[in-house]
């Protein structure tokens, strides 16, 4: 599958997860192939997302590089709502596998920099991870305490190619070193993955009793397993999926009616659903669509606010 077909069988997998940036700061231009990037080359912040290659696509979801290159005194704090796995990630000075926050996230970017990321299928960190993955959730663990082989070497090649700008190249090095652990996922492991992809993708999974059933199992089994395996709940689950569709639905020039959009993604009214937004993104969908319009400007006028 090349990158392109690999993006269209997943609907807005580029961008959902991103939060829309604040008014005045810099939106993350979202790339889905080398090719395309030569279009957003001037962004001042833009992320390029890549499939991970058949060898390792059991224990990576895709690989992701953001770059930035902002003015002096310019900060951005670009929000995020994470997957429900880590992340592995190497940087500059330094590389760390972090777990999933909670509620949402932040990275906050100045000057330039860039990163190189590995989404690891879910189920798939407790395999290098020290302690009960739990203890993950809302924190990171440098590289060298991970139960991982050829480390250094492997880090240190992604690193001289990101550095040269050779976002392909920094790619697959990290995927030859993440194939070289042959990682290979025990049975609950594959049912947690399991899990993962029917709330992300069924839209009538609106409780955990129904994810329970939805994949063969009893409620306190489903329970059990979602904890063990990734550190969190049923329910953070489905809400996570529906607060990243939500946010990426409001940010969009053709944002539905805030009714509508509840019905759609299974809240009882808008109410629910407006309170259920604000306890995760920490503003109403109102407020977070105005936002998102107000900070929408061309391409041309976002690029001139990095010279």
């Amino acid at each position: 599958m090349q990158p392109s077909d690999y993006w269209r069988t997943r609907a807005g997998a580029a961008e959902k997860g991103v939060l829309a940036p604040r008014p005045g700061e810099p939106g993350l231009a979202p790339i889905a192939s080398d090719a395309a990037a030569q279009h957003a080359a001037e962004a001042p912040v833009r992320l390029a997302r890549f499939p991970a290659p058949p060898a390792v696509a059991h224990v990576v979801r895709h690989f992701w590089v953001p770059r930035w290159r902002l003015p002096d005194g310019v900060v951005v704090e670009q929000g995020v709502l994470e997957y429900p796995s880590a992340n592995l990630v190497v940087e500059l000075s330094r590389a760390a596998l972090h777990g999933p926050s909670i509620g949402r996230g932040r990275s906050r970017l100045e000057g330039e920099g860039w990163a190189v990321g590995a989404l690891l299928q879910p189920g798939v960190a407790g395999l290098i991870a020290p302690g009960e993955i739990r203890a993950l959730v809302g924190t990171s663990v440098p590289v060298d305490r991970l139960r991982l082989s050829g480390t250094a070497a492997g880090v240190d090649q992604v690193r001289a190619a990101a550095v040269d700008g050779r976002d392909d190249e920094a790619v697959a090095a990290f995927a030859d070193w993440l194939g070289a652990q042959a990682l290979e996922l025990d049975a609950d492991a594959a049912l947690a993955a399991r899990v993962v992809e029917l709330a992300e993708t069924d839209r009538s999974i609106v409780r955990a009793s129904e994810l329970a059933e939805a994949a063969g199992l009893g409620l306190r089994a489903l329970e059990r397993l979602v904890r063990s395996r990734l550190g969190l709940t049923p329910k953070w689950l489905i809400v996570r999926y529906r607060m990243q569709e939500a946010a990426h639905r409001l940010a969009a020039p053709d944002a539905p009616p805030l009714a509508e959009l509840a019905a759609e993604l299974g809240f009882a009214d808008q109410a629910h659903f407006t309170r259920e937004f604000r306890a995760v993104i920490g503003e109403t969908p109102r407020r977070y669509a105005a936002a998102a319009r107000a900070a929408a400007v061309p391409d041309g006028a976002v690029a001139a606010s990095a010279e």
